[in-house]
């Protein structure tokens, strides 16, 4: 899971909330949880040049991703955050529902802790299909409910993870199912400050969906 996540609800009360929470992703534990993600999509991405990232935040990662020689565009509806993003990284003001970019625009679209905030993910899903090129990959990270850092944070009544909108696993498995041929699996154990590869559900933090898009959808 990545703090950024918290980017998507931050409400519009001027310079300080951003700040603040930009300071947060400079601490040790978050960009361990960062660097943890990128080695993830590196290899996943691998032969994949123009990327789309939905629900981007302050686009941290995407910026690593740029400097790795990815052309990376990050979507977000908060144009506030979005005037944080790194240079290097187009950005794009826009609900991942009514992302409006040309079909065929990407070799792949990832979400970073991002499609269980959105209210209308299955409509995000059927977009993705529409920018995506023949044999285009998806990648999304979602929280995992079972983990003991999520009912952690769940407890915490500040705590962005109380702003998710959606917690059934498996359902979003399904609806990316209807459009992609999918991977999953547990990614990124937490115990405390300690961070680890660990695969347990009970530890992992999050759950990853792996897509490569079915050859009917740009039938």
């Amino acid at each position: 899971m990545s703090k950024r996540a918290g980017a998507k609800e931050i409400p519009s009360k001027g310079c300080r909330t951003i700040e603040r929470y930009l300071c947060s992703c400079q601490t040790g534990f978050w960009q361990g949880i960062f660097r943890a993600e990128l080695d993830y999509l590196l290899p996943h991405l691998e032969g994949s040049r123009d990327i789309l990232s939905v629900g981007c935040g302050p686009a941290i990662i995407e910026a690593y991703l740029c400097d790795r020689g990815f052309r990376v565009t990050g979507l977000d509806p908060s144009r506030e955050i979005l005037g944080h993003v790194p240079a290097g990284v187009r950005t794009v003001a826009a609900r991942a529902e009514e992302m409006d970019f040309p079909e065929s625009s990407f070799d792949a679209v990832i979400s970073i802790v991002s499609l269980q905030f959105i209210e209308d993910y299955e409509k995000a899903v059927e977009k993705t299909t529409q920018v995506l090129r023949p044999n285009g990959r998806l990648l999304v990270m979602l929280l995992n409910p079972q983990s003991t850092f999520f009912r952690e944070k769940s407890r915490d009544p500040d705590s962005y993870v109380r702003r998710i909108k959606h917690t059934d696993l498996e359902e979003i498995e399904q609806a990316i199912a209807k459009h992609f041929y999918v991977q999953t699996e547990y990614f990124l154990g937490v115990r405390g400050e300690t961070i680890s590869e660990s695969r347990d559900p009970a530890e992992a933090i999050l759950y990853i969906i792996r897509g490569s898009l079915k050859p009917s959808e740009k039938g």
